[in-house]
């Protein structure tokens, strides 16, 4: 066991010099299982890069641990190589053998280790990158979001492999994983950065009482202050009608009045101005006190959304449907039915390669959506009916081909450029980020960018692939409740089980393994 403390630690990029932190401190300690949370493009993927030492930085970091960091680096070159290789090249002090005992943990074919890379699933790539991570001991383990783009089966190994393991930062948006693997968090607050025992929704818990009590004491201070103004006001007039009577009278108005109340009613007005300092002195050490207060509330925007009636009940409607691409040898399933109704929030769920981004390609293309791409072929049997005339607002799950400026992206989709910025604001964007082109956004901001756009479009029916990869927790509560409140006709494909199990009103699970045909069935 072993403490790293930081203190009075500041870091700001060079192209931007607002300050990512500033004069902060905390300790954590190697045994912990912590997890590491804020909002998008607080810092967190910063924080664990200043561990790593890979960037200059004003105040301390002590420690006596090494680190090492998920996901490791991975060029077009490296990728034509096998896992086993990998491996040496990026922790060539531990052997294969090694490796492999973690693999198995991880319920993993070990043929994993000896394919190219790039011919790997997403969850057997996260896989063997764990497995090389905790090959060794005695390191201090930096895990930047693994879950992100896996399947449920393949949240649920990696869940249950690291609950079992400890010694590590963990960031991730992903409450369930959050709950099931940590003993601590790590949360970098709007201007602090505390540390708590207990997983997310312990924190979460304690969070939303500690923000109540803070917003009753505001209410106490605000109403405090407003006696003080108003008293420091009027005792401010008595002490000004005070001071000009001293001088000069009229001895037939006041001919009770000597020349000697002069010093009287000098004194009188010193006592009267010492109180108005008094009622100030007071008023800033209130104001003082008020301003420690909300610094850290996370002050959640309610979003609006604009969803359209259709005229029929029926949207979409799947029957006997089975897709195939053109070059592949079986299709990605068979004999799926199911329906959108006016209302419904259906969530397709499955392994990574089922199908599920295909379903909602194919009912874009039926729909005619400028968002198809027109180069995929894309067989489709069965039927597949999407309604005559149905608008359809889409999220794409990739977000990474996001470049220019973000005039640029309003004008190329013809948004309301001050709604779609407003929106942004929304989803705590700082306007200090509208300047910036978008291809230096962090993963989370840019898909924030997609969800924005889709938001102000009016639509039918939203369609939204993996619209919460990147996103952090606080934003994914925010959807959760416009979601529940607008009540809109949704299709979606997510892997984050809280957000499936409070959004869906119905789930349509495709089974089977990869390459072979896929049964549907509906929950």
């Amino acid at each position: 066991m072993a403490q790293i403390q930081a203190r009075g630690l500041s870091f700001s990029y060079e192209e931007n010099p607002d300050p990512v932190f500033e004069n902060a401190s905390f300790n954590i300690d190697t045994d912990w299982k912590l997890g590491l949370i804020g909002r998008n493009g607080k810092g967190k993927t910063t924080l664990l890069k200043l561990l790593m030492g890979k960037y200059e930085y004003r105040g301390s970091i002590t420690s006596g641990t090494r680190f090492d960091y998920f996901p490791y680096p991975l060029t077009d070159t490296d990728a034509a190589k096998t896992g086993a290789e990998l491996s040496e090249l990026w922790k060539n002090h531990v052997q294969l053998w090694q490796v492999l005992i973690q693999l198995d943990q991880l319920k993993t074919d070990p043929e994993c280790l000896y394919r190219p890379f790039f011919t790997l699933s997403f969850g057997e790539q996260t896989k063997v990158m764990l497995a090389v991570l905790f090959a060794s001991e005695n390191e201090f383990l930096l895990i930047d979001e693994p879950t992100n783009h896996l399947d449920e089966s393949a949240r649920n190994t990696v869940k249950e492999y690291l609950s079992a393991k400890k010694g590590f930062i963990l960031v991730s948006h992903d409450r369930d994983l959050l709950d099931h693997v940590c003993d601590h968090m790590l949360v970098l607050n709007r201007e602090t950065i505390e540390v708590q025992s207990g997983n997310f929704s312990s924190w979460q818990d304690n969070k939303e009482k500690q923000d109540t009590f803070h917003r009753s004491e505001n209410e106490k201070h605000l109403k405090e202050m407003a006696k003080l103004k108003h008293a420091a006001d009027k005792t401010g007039r008595w002490a000004k009608k005070s001071e000009g009577t001293k001088i000069g009278f009229d001895p037939a108005k006041d001919h009770d009045r000597s020349i000697s109340a002069r010093a009287y009613i000098g004194g009188k007005t010193k006592k009267l101005q010492a109180r108005v300092k008094s009622y100030e002195a007071r008023i800033m050490r209130e104001m003082e006190e008020k301003e420690g207060l909300l610094k850290d509330i996370e002050k959640v925007t309610d979003l609006q959304l604009r969803p359209l009636s259709y005229h029929k009940e029926v949207l979409v409607d799947a029957s006997d449907l089975s897709l195939k691409y053109p070059d592949a040898k079986k299709p990605l399933f068979e004999n799926l039915r199911f329906q959108i109704k006016g209302g419904d929030r259906v969530c397709l769920a499955g392994e990574n390669g089922c199908g599920k981004s295909s379903i909602l390609k194919a009912i874009l293309k039926q729909a005619a959506h400028p968002g198809t791409n027109p180069d995929e072929e894309l067989l489709i049997s069965g039927r597949l009916m999407a309604g005559s005339g149905v608008i359809i607002s889409y999220v794409n799950q990739n977000a990474g081909d996001l470049s220019g400026s973000l005039k640029d992206f309003v004008r190329r989709g013809g948004y309301d450029e001050s709604l779609f910025l407003a929106v942004l604001r929304q989803l705590d964007l700082t306007r200090e980020q509208f300047s910036k082109r978008l291809e230096d956004y962090s993963e989370g901001q840019k898909k924030k960018v997609l969800i924005a756009a889709s938001l102000i479009t009016p639509a039918h029916l939203y369609i939204w692939d993996e619209p919460l990869n990147y996103i952090d927790v606080f934003s994914r509560m925010q959807l959760e409740k416009l979601i529940l409140n607008y009540k809109p006709t949704l299709l979606f494909v997510e892997h984050d089980v809280r957000f499936r199990e409070k959004i869906a009103t119905e789930v349509v699970r495709i089974d089977g393994a990869a390459g072979r045909p896929r049964q549907a069935d509906i929950w």
